[in-house]
């Protein structure tokens, strides 16, 4: 099926983490706190603002991705979003303690 949410990441500059726009223009680490679009002009306006923070050298190659909607939050629906999500994949051990993580490991 496909999605037409989409959420806004990026890495932060600062130590190079996966982090996600929230509605409120702050980035966090939590994929369920990024702002959801839900028409391609959301996505441009979320886009548009992230491009900001780039500017402000807080964070590094912006991008939309696509994501399906379920009772826990937000789900990524390609592979490589999963991964960013679940943080690294050197060894289970280092990456951050979420459902996303342990479903996509």
């Amino acid at each position: 099926m496909a999605s037409t949410h989409q959420i806004v990441t990026a890495n932060r500059l600062r130590d190079g983490a996966v982090v996600y726009l929230t509605a409120d223009g702050r980035w966090s680490e939590t994929l369920a706190c990024g702002a959801l679009a839900e028409d391609k002009a959301t996505a441009a306006d979320l886009l548009a603002q992230a491009e900001r923070s780039v500017t402000d050298r807080l964070v590094v190659g912006p991008y939309a991705f696509p994501v399906a909607l379920a009772p826990e939050g937000p789900q990524p629906t390609q592979k490589r979003e999963q991964i960013r999500a679940a943080g690294p994949t050197v060894h289970p051990q280092f990456g951050r303690d979420t459902g996303i993580a342990r479903a996509a490991r």
